[in-house]
């Protein structure tokens, strides 16, 4: 499989530049390695521009794909090793670039001593962008996790780029991977404002694609909990990867884009829906029995809000 991709990419690439698209912009996706920045890495890719990979694992199928990119593609494709708490490595990444993708996931998942690195590798990113002459601006991959979880998780009011997770909401119910995406994005938006960087940040739902089940099971994993409650408060969203790359890379180009942007393209709101997204992500859920009939038609109000994505992608953002 990974070789078929890899060719299968490379020929992407060379039509695109036979067809004169070619954009030639240097930019840098960390870390690339991520299931999220694998994919803003190929879509970059595919659009034509130069792209500097930081990765932050020294193995596995997508680092192994990434480097063999590298080779093929000459030089439309340079590999960096990066420790998001090795603020030299980052910068050495980021040399030459117009712009950072900045996807930073723990891939083992996350406990409560995940918190503190994340928050640290974000700052440091940031940071090193600050110091960087030729970085214009910063796309940072969120979560939608960052916006749900308070205390009136129940009430009826709305979710939009307005919300924030309560962090001790969060830690009492030990949403480990919401705390890290909240505080890691609070200090990433703190930092850029004081050191006056262009930033936009595209809060994501729950990431589907090919393989996710398989090579993004921890992280998945970790986004559902709390799946029931996020489920029957209207605010358990899930997001195409094609769709979540086309946004980032439309964040970027559009110069107009500021703040953040909650991504989806679909909210799990009845039961039918619910199991098929258990389908869709099996084994990682367990699935209902083979008869399983549908036990009712509730349909739970929506209140998740996406106007700033939608005018994005249709070319009016704000």
């Amino acid at each position: 499989m990974k070789e078929t991709e890899s060719k299968t990419m490379e020929m992407m690439i060379r039509q695109e530049e036979e067809e004169g698209g070619s954009k030639r912009q240097v930019v840098c996706v960390l870390d690339a390695s991520s299931y999220v920045g694998f994919w803003v890495l190929k879509g970059l890719l595919q659009k034509g521009y130069i792209v500097h990979a930081g990765v932050l694992q020294h193995h596995g199928e997508e680092v192994e794909m990434i480097r063999e990119m590298e080779k093929s593609l000459e030089e439309r494709v340079k590999v960096f090793a990066v420790d998001v708490l090795d603020y030299h490595s980052i910068c050495v990444a980021l040399k030459g670039c117009e712009a950072l993708f900045c996807s930073l996931d723990c891939h083992q998942g996350y406990e409560e001593k995940t918190v503190e690195g994340e928050v640290r590798g974000a700052i440091n990113v940031v940071e090193a962008c600050a110091r960087t002459e030729t970085i214009h601006k910063i796309v940072f991959s969120s979560s939608l996790a960052t916006a749900i979880w308070r205390e009136n998780i129940s009430s009826e009011s709305d979710v939009d780029e307005r919300s924030w997770s309560n962090h001790h909401f969060c830690r009492r119910l030990k949403l480990w991977y919401a705390l890290a995406k909240t505080l890691s994005e609070q200090a990433a938006w703190a930092l850029a404002m004081d050191r006056r960087l262009n930033m936009v940040s595209i809060n994501s739902g729950l990431v589907l694609g090919p393989h996710v089940a398989q090579q993004n099971p921890l992280l998945t994993m970790s986004y559902l909990k709390g799946a029931p409650e996020m489920y029957e408060n209207g605010v358990l969203a899930t997001v195409d990867v094609n769709f979540l790359v086309d946004v980032h890379i439309r964040a970027f180009e559009d110069h107009s884009t500021c703040g953040r942007y909650l991504c989806f393209d679909k909210v799990i709101n009845t039961e039918e829906e619910a199991v098929n997204l258990a389908k869709s992500l099996s084994p990682l859920i367990s699935l209902p029995p083979p008869r399983y009939e549908y036990q009712g038609s509730e349909v739970f109000a929506e209140r998740l809000r996406n106007k700033k994505v939608n005018k994005l992608v249709e070319g009016t953002a704000y």
